[in-house]
């Protein structure tokens, strides 16, 4: 099959990368995660990766009692960070040529990303991952993550979730919820039930109207054909 999409964006969140056990970072996990992104790249498609944070740190819900929500974000963005290099370090182990760019100034960690170093990575067939969120407190990844695909011109955003799509409210509480194949941005910002991205990342990309899925990666081969143009997830367009 041709390629439908020829520069996709990941967004994956810390929580996935911590395995069964939901804190730390599983080697395990996080290898699946660099096959099924091998899959992607032997279609020819780019693939930008931006990784969350909340396996270590959830910056919003530390803040208070002293910690202020400035100081609680960029802890998020730094867990962000750790994950992004640890996740570069099995995917280059795992033959899939990566590189880890940081939003935050850790130059003894990772290069500090620019857009040009960004573009310069892709086009020597890199996987370019992203770590440290936006860089500024009160941005979440979901939001870098669109800002990031505006940025770098990627088709498409996937946002990865443990759950098969978006449902038409909480599928773990709800055994009526209902998968939705497809939404519109409108649906999606308006729809208290539906909480699978932050508002001002959909606002974001319906302002720019930049398409985003959301799947899973439990299912082989999810990101792979959706690239090839088979429906995958829920599309948010």
């Amino acid at each position: 099959m041709g390629m439908k999409y020829t520069r996709i964006l990941v967004k994956i969140s810390g929580e996935q990368l911590a395995g069964e056990g939901g804190q730390g970072f599983d080697a395990a996990t996080s290898k699946q995660v660099a096959s099924e992104i091998a899959q992607v790249v032997a279609t020819g498609a780019e693939v930008v990766v931006i990784v969350g944070g909340g396996n270590y740190v959830r910056g919003a819900q530390l803040a208070g009692a002293g910690l202020s929500r400035v100081t609680a974000d960029f802890m998020g963005m730094l867990s962000g960070v750790m994950n992004a290099t640890a996740l570069g370090d099995v995917f280059n182990s795992n033959s899939v040529p990566a590189s880890v760019l940081t939003t935050v100034m850790v130059d003894q960690v990772a290069d500090y990303y620019t857009q040009r170093r960004a573009l310069h990575h892709l086009r020597k067939r890199r996987v370019v991952i992203v770590g440290g969120g936006i860089a500024r407190p009160y941005f979440t990844h979901d939001t870098v993550a669109v800002s990031l695909a505006l940025e770098l011109d990627c088709d498409i955003v996937c946002k990865i979730t443990k759950v098969d799509g978006v449902y038409s409210k909480d599928p773990a509480k709800f055994d009526d919820a209902q998968r939705l194949d497809s939404m519109t941005f409108d649906q999606a910002v308006a729809d208290p039930n539906i909480k699978v991205m932050d508002k001002a990342a959909l606002g974001l990309a319906m302002e720019n109207n930049k398409p985003i899925v959301v799947c899973d990666l439990a299912t082989p081969g999810n990101l792979r054909r959706l690239v090839e143009g088979e429906k995958v997830g829920t599309m948010i367009s």
